[in-house]
């Protein structure tokens, strides 16, 4: 039983929680102090944590059926879960369903918003995993879909959307758009092969390198507007230094003739930025909180 739960996790990725839980983390502490001028409760943390793993369970456990035709093919991935034979597709979409099932749970128990949301999120989730088939904005698209995480944060505690949830949202997905471009770059060939769509397909390693420079820079622009946005101090600013070296750094060790410390700039870099940008955060207030 326990090995199975182990393939469950290894096959949804596990680990790069790490990219989206602590900006979902974040929107809810912005929305609670934004909005209220308090932290938010342990119970409506607790509901944004089922939310998150129920919606991000669903979007891998989907986007590994979908893929399992071509994952089988591609020598990175034919050891996947569902083309190595560790899970059978029945298994799959039970996962799948159990999943969304807490999508909507977590939704019922947070707010009414949340409920009216949940559509949105759902064919997002769903969509996302059938973009590369068709085109190459499937960067963006993962972007807007992941970015739900810090949106639906903030509407968990707020029951609300103003500006500043959306210029934190579209924040994210530039993030996430970028470093998924500069993923994509190491199967340029083999998606070229299968007729799969991605922006280094579309427009080359070096070009699709210098669009992911440009969705950060607006990534840095987002993160800066929200020091002005909200009550945010000199903690979050310190962060925001730190973050931007991240990114610099990311895009240091990338360029076109040399793809080798590509798994540093999207797993280790990456997911530093997100648990800095949060910790910094999450100080700020509560420093001025407890004031």
């Amino acid at each position: 039983m326990f090995k199975k739960i182990g393939i469950f996790l290894q096959m949804i990725k596990f680990e790069h929680t790490v990219f989206a839980l602590p900006f979902a983390f974040m929107g809810a502490l912005l929305g609670s102090v934004v909005m209220f001028g308090t932290l938010p409760s342990w119970a409506q943390i607790g509901w944004v944590v089922v939310a998150m793993f129920g919606a991000r369970s669903a979007a891998m456990g989907l986007n590994r059926l979908i893929d399992r035709v071509s994952d089988a093919k591609n020598p990175r991935t034919a050891g996947r879960a569902i083309p190595a034979g560790l899970l059978k597709v029945g298994e799959v979409v039970i996962f799948i369903a159990v999943s969304f099932f807490l999508l909507f749970w977590a939704a019922y128990k947070l707010n009414p918003l949340s409920m009216k949301l949940l559509p949105i999120a759902v064919f997002l989730l769903v969509f996302y995993s059938f973009t590369k088939r068709f085109t190459w904005a499937c960067h963006l698209i993962l972007g807007l879909t992941v970015a739900l995480a810090p949106l639906g944060g903030w509407v968990a505690v707020t029951g609300t959307v103003d500006i500043t949830a959306m210029v934190f949202y579209f924040t994210i997905v530039f993030w996430l758009a970028g470093f998924d471009v500069i993923y994509a770059c190491q199967d340029v060939e083999f998606d070229k092969k299968e007729g799969l769509h991605s922006i280094p397909v579309r427009f080359g390693v070096a070009k699709a390198l210098v669009i992911a420079r440009v969705f950060h820079i607006l990534t840095s622009v987002g993160f800066i507007s929200l020091l002005f946005m909200t009550n945010l101090s000199w903690w979050y600013a310190a962060g925001m230094i730190i973050a931007y070296i991240i990114l610099f750094y990311e895009h240091y060790i990338v360029t076109p003739n040399d793809l080798s410390r590509l798994q540093t700039a999207f797993f280790t870099m990456n997911g530093v930025l997100s648990i800095v940008v949060f910790s910094f955060t999450l100080i700020d207030l509560v420093v001025q909180y407890y004031k």
